[in-house]
């Protein structure tokens, strides 16, 4: 009895998929989404470094991801507080979907084109700066705050499993069939999830808000300075990616290990996240939400330092498998600290900066890693990166008292008061 009500306590909370009729439409066409989405993420890198035989233009790839993605950031927040979120979501899917037809197209010629590669690419980060903060925003709508812990690890689910199993497939699709066949199912991928979305209510936007203005911009900027809890995670998750996010050097690094199939790094870095997503009961009952972020991003450090020093194949594949757990708890933590503490008014343009964050982080992290290994070899980038990783965290946690004493039912009070301020229920 004791032991069935332990893994209960530890069980993956369902209640958001069964209470919610439109959150789980849309989590359904989510998740089938970023399964396209996991194909993707091997098969771009795999074909740049096939056409190129170059670390640093895989690398390169990051930044012109990283470009649009933080010019249009801001600007698809402003427009989630201001429009209806779900119209939103729906035109930047339909683009997404473009993209991925331009890619299928693109790979069936004589040779593919790298330029194409790194337009849609850039497009394609453009489009995802619309679609993340409005996505992001919807969502406490369609759920009461006591569940947004819950939905974090839904969310976090839908990404681990997904890049368990796509990468694996990716890397036989695009090895056995050609990189044609993985976008061409990305893209009806993509479709499913436009489907969902038309199937929704819509969301409009909070009573009484503003036309998008510089002005609305930078008072959510402002807000977001004003607290440190926000600010810190921020910051520490934007550190440990551009430290420690090796995912440029796979290609590479799967050739020194004996020509291993590149879809296993992906896979087990997503590993991880899975285990720690379907046991993540317990984390309702740690207020202490900043802290836990800050443990988790030292784990991540450390387990990337792990993975450079490693010889053989088995070792290396188990420290992406702690690395990839350590960033899945943080990110739920991350996650549950933005969802229950940010006001409705807020959200969208607060999803922007979070966007910022923990998108900058692997794009700039890709490049740098590049630059390394072509500067100073494979292993020394990933050592590196996880030592200054383990440093970022730490002067974080000193520099930013609040965010390390942040406790979670604060910040919920806070946020329901304000909500109420403002005539949300």
């Amino acid at each position: 009895m004791k032991l069935r009500s332990a893994f209960a306590a530890l069980a993956l909370d369902l209640t958001p998929l069964r209470a919610s009729r439109d959150f789980r439409v849309l989590y359904i066409g989510q998740f089938v989404s970023t399964f396209g989405i996991s194909l993707a993420y091997v098969t771009l890198p795999w074909q740049a470094y096939r056409l190129t035989h170059s670390t640093l233009l895989v690398g390169l790839l990051g930044v012109a991801e990283f470009i649009p993605m933080i010019l249009l950031a801001f600007v698809g927040g402003a427009l989630a507080d201001a429009f209806d979120r779900r119209r939103l979501v729906l035109m930047a899917e339909t683009g997404l979907a473009l993209c991925c037809a331009a890619l299928l197209v693109n790979s069936c010629l004589a040779p593919p084109r790298v330029w194409v590669l790194f337009a849609i690419s850039s497009l394609a980060a453009g489009l995802s700066a619309i679609h993340r903060p409005a996505l992001d925003a919807i969502t406490p709508r369609l759920v009461p705050a006591e569940q947004l812990p819950a939905v974090s690890a839904l969310s976090t689910l839908r990404y681990s499993f997904n890049f368990i199993v796509g990468p694996a497939i990716a890397g036989l699709i695009v090895t056995g069939w050609g990189p044609a066949w993985a976008y061409g199912i990305d893209l009806a991928c993509n479709a499913a999830a436009v489907v969902s979305v038309l199937a929704i209510a819509s969301v409009p936007a909070p009573v009484g808000a503003d036309r998008p203005s510089l002005r609305r911009i930078a008072d959510g900027l402002r807000y977001a300075y004003g607290r440190q809890e926000l600010l810190g995670t921020y910051l520490i998750d934007l550190s440990a990616m551009f430290f420690g996010m090796p995912i440029a050097l796979f290609p590479a690094l799967a050739e020194q290990f004996g020509g291993a199939s590149v879809g296993l790094f992906y896979t087990m870095l997503a590993v991880g996240p899975f285990v720690a997503t379907v046991t993540s009961g317990w984390i309702v009952r740690v207020h202490r939400h900043g802290l836990a972020v800050i443990v988790s991003v030292l784990v991540w450090g450390f387990a990337i330092v792990g993975f450079g020093m490693a010889r053989n194949l088995a070792a290396a594949l188990a420290f992406l498998v702690l690395a990839g757990g350590a960033d899945c708890v943080s990110g739920l933590f991350r996650m549950t600290i933005w969802n229950q503490t940010i006001p409705d008014r807020l959200r969208g343009r607060l999803a922007g900066i979070e966007m910022i964050s923990y998108m900058s982080g692997p794009y700039l992290g890709n490049a740098e890693a590049g630059l390394v290994a072509a500067w100073r070899g494979l292993r020394f980038s990933v050592v590196s990166g996880g030592v200054l990783c383990l440093a970022s965290a730490g002067i974080l946690a000193v520099a930013l008292p609040g965010f390390r004493r942040y406790d979670a039912r604060e910040g919920l009070a806070k946020r329901k008061a304000d909500d109420a301020a403002f005539g949300v229920g």
